[in-house]
């Protein structure tokens, strides 16, 4: 059976790493964080540095550079898939694009959906299935690039993404969808199969917007 990763194991262990405000209305920091004490003024500052999404480089849907920096000063939404995945993938494509045509033409919220399958979802195969889906724009983009950086990424955003032989497809990956704020931070992860997932990615979105425009 394809592993999508909804274990409460594993969501335990990632609401252990999630730093919680001391506002009711503000999400979680997901992952871990240092303490860092500091002079300023002359008196002693202690700030909590928390973790962020580390920079990433592919290639998208048009051919053109996708990286950590297409989304500087943006909320944005992130997957994994494979477009000849025959399990969960048409689930949560189906649920993002629920997401997508919410938020489609905020310009302060971005989407990314990173293929593990490189050798066969090229740019062109990308591109024909993000026209199947109705997507257009830059808003949601499709990368693909080394399979390993891939992998790497998965993990840098606390999902699993790699081969593994016994998983239909010989590929397996995360179901979550993660919502990461503007700073780079983890923010929420999602079951990306179900519309219950996207129904709360969708309110934690205008969540997040409200902390910004309060700023």
């Amino acid at each position: 059976m394809h592993s999508v990763l909804k274990n409460s194991v594993w969501v335990t262990v990632l609401a252990l790493f999630a730093a919680c405000s001391s506002s009711e209305n503000r999400l979680p920091i997901f992952g871990e964080r240092d303490t860092v004490t500091k002079v300023v003024d002359g008196k002693t500052v202690t700030d909590t540095v928390y973790y962020k999404i580390p920079p990433f480089q592919f290639v998208n849907q048009d051919s053109l550079p996708v990286s950590d920096k297409t989304y500087d000063g943006k909320i944005y939404v992130t997957d994994f898939f494979f477009v000849t995945c025959p399990t969960i993938c048409p689930k949560m494509k189906t649920q993002m694009k629920r997401v997508y045509d919410k938020f489609k033409g905020n310009p302060d919220v971005m989407f990314l959906s990173h293929t593990i399958d490189p050798r066969h979802d090229t740019p062109a195969v990308l591109k024909e299935f993000a026209s199947s889906l109705g997507v257009t724009g830059t808003q949601w983009q499709f990368a693909t690039g080394p399979k390993e950086e891939v992998f790497k990424t998965g993990k840098s955003y606390m999902v699993v993404a790699q081969e593994d032989a016994g998983a239909p497809g010989g590929l397996l990956h995360s179901g979550h969808f993660v919502l990461v704020d503007k700073e780079k931070h983890v923010r929420g992860m999602y079951d990306g199969t179900t519309e219950e997932g996207a129904d709360k990615l969708m309110a934690d979105i205008d969540r997040l917007l409200a902390e910004y425009k309060k700023q």
